[in-house]
């Protein structure tokens, strides 16, 4: 491998931490805002919504993943702030109604959040259409959320890494599920405050919108990277962390 190579992955490995930084600080601005902490918004959920959480949020990936990947043969893809924006209105109306209405928002959130994603996939050359493109897409939501506590060392979204096929969405998307329902339901959490739900809606959707769309040019910058010059996707990954670490030290 020449040295330009090199060199040129180190500047894409330094974008690609400071996307990720970036995205994880959109999170700690939302709970300024809010006023609480991330681990105790899941206590304002209902027993019942808590306990009904992983299916619901299974649900909505399988949901979400179809009707992102056929709507694309609809409607073209959307600029990213144009994402941010449409999913921050369909939070504020989520938000305006208390949970009832939020829960039933979720599939089209997740949606939205499933098609921003799939659109930087094919920026970075990527087949949308494809199950190797989608099982990828999915990955991303691996990476938590914008209001986790995460410090970098474990980017998680490049692990597990399997051939997928038509029959075997559902089963991943079962173990996306457990993890994403704890994300999805401090979103929940925030919309269900009373009075300043449907504001909080929309600043919420806009913070995850704006996160995953992130870690999705992190997750198929490196893939972009790995293909294009033949390099191992761990090795690319472990210089990663090392790199978001080093500009999280430079910040303090």
């Amino acid at each position: 491998m020449s040295q330009e190579i090199i060199i040129s992955q180190q500047a894409e490995l330094h974008e690609f931490a400071r996307r990720h930084n970036a995205a994880g600080s959109v999170g700690l601005q939302l709970i300024n805002l809010l006023g609480g902490q991330a681990e105790n918004l899941l206590e304002r959920l209902p027993d019942r919504v808590k306990d009904q959480l992983e299916t619901a949020t299974h649900s909505a990936l399988l949901v979400s993943l179809r009707a992102a990947d056929a709507s694309r043969n609809i409607v073209k893809d959307q600029k990213p702030w144009l994402n941010t924006a449409f999913a921050a209105a369909m939070g504020a109306a989520g938000g305006a109604g208390g949970l009832p209405t939020a829960l039933a928002e979720l599939p089209l959130t997740t949606t939205v959040l499933l098609r921003a994603i799939l659109g930087v996939a094919q920026d970075y050359g990527f087949d949308p259409s494809t199950s190797e493109t989608r099982k990828e897409a999915l990955h991303v939501f691996t990476t938590a959320g914008p209001l986790a506590n995460d410090d970098g060392s474990d980017l998680g979204f490049l692990s597990a890494r399997v051939t997928l096929t038509g029959a075997s969405i559902n089963a991943m998307a079962a173990r996306i599920a457990p993890g994403l329902s704890l994300v999805l339901g401090q979103k929940l959490a925030t919309q269900a405050v009373p009075v300043i739900g449907a504001a909080a809606g929309a600043v919420t959707n806009y913070a995850y919108t704006s996160y995953y769309q992130e870690m999705a040019h992190v997750h198929f910058g490196l893939l972009a990277i790995a293909r294009a010059n033949r390099v191992a996707v761990a090795d690319l990954e472990n210089s990663l962390k090392i790199e978001i670490l080093r500009q999280k030290r430079l910040q303090k």
